[in-house]
């Protein structure tokens, strides 16, 4: 007989329910300064206090500390020393044009060499991310609102260059942080936003394995994108 004094997972009856998944503090806390940054609620250049930070989300000091040091590899917050954090500047108009041509000169040809070298994973992951982004809402409203649209659309371009197979090519596009970049410019609503089927011309192209057609697939995507960019600086 089983000694009831020493504990048995086997034992019958119904296993006790999962104890709830719980995002980490310093995660959340990320995730909430960052919602702040990319919609300016700590405005473009000023400056981003700990210790009120702290206050205003009821932690310790620490996990905002974490959250800026994350957001400071992210591009969003820059630290100086004397003055502490502060929310970077948003792109200007130069500023944004300088970006798409680092990505002109990047992204076509990862996606070129992803319709080379990608495995059947990264196919599959590559098909995953563009379903996944046509059930999720565009660009609009608050940066919740579409927090996974972008997350989507960045990680879709992260795993195009890294199924090229060139380490120092991913490590340049991701270091670019595009889409928090351009998504923090505005959130103006985007009627029939094409992303999505300018996504799927990329993708059909290296399913086919069709490098010239990748390629061109992306570049048209980014000159569309960036057209769509530059029409948020008209009237300047």
């Amino acid at each position: 007989m089983r000694d009831p004094h020493v504990f048995d997972d086997r034992a019958d009856g119904p296993a006790p329910p999962a104890a709830p998944v719980r995002q980490p503090l310093s995660d959340s806390v990320y995730e909430q300064v960052k919602a702040m940054v990319m919609d300016h609620e700590i405005a473009p250049g000023a400056r981003v206090g700990i210790e009120a930070l702290s206050r205003r989300l009821d932690v310790s000091p620490t996990p905002v500390r974490e959250a800026l040091a994350r957001l400071e590899s992210d591009g969003l917050v820059i630290k100086r020393s004397l003055s502490g954090y502060r929310a970077t500047e948003l792109l200007t108009r130069q500023g944004v044009e300088e970006l798409f041509e680092m990505r002109l000169l990047l992204e076509p040809k990862a996606a070129a060499l992803a319709a080379v070298h990608a495995d059947e994973s990264q196919l599959d992951a590559i098909e995953a991310i563009q379903d996944d982004m046509e059930t999720h809402p565009g660009p609009a409203g608050p940066y919740a609102s579409y927090r996974e649209f972008a997350a989507l659309d960045q990680r879709f371009h992260d795993v195009v260059a890294a199924a090229a197979r060139r380490p120092l090519l991913l490590d340049a596009v991701e270091r670019l942080h595009t889409h928090l970049h351009i998504f923090r410019l505005s959130s103006l609503p985007v009627a029939d936003d094409p992303t999505a089927a300018e996504h799927e011309r990329i993708v059909r192209a290296i399913l086919r394995r069709s490098p010239e057609r990748a390629a061109q697939a992306m570049t048209d995507h980014l000159a569309h994108s960036l057209e769509r960019q530059l029409s948020r600086f008209e009237g300047e």
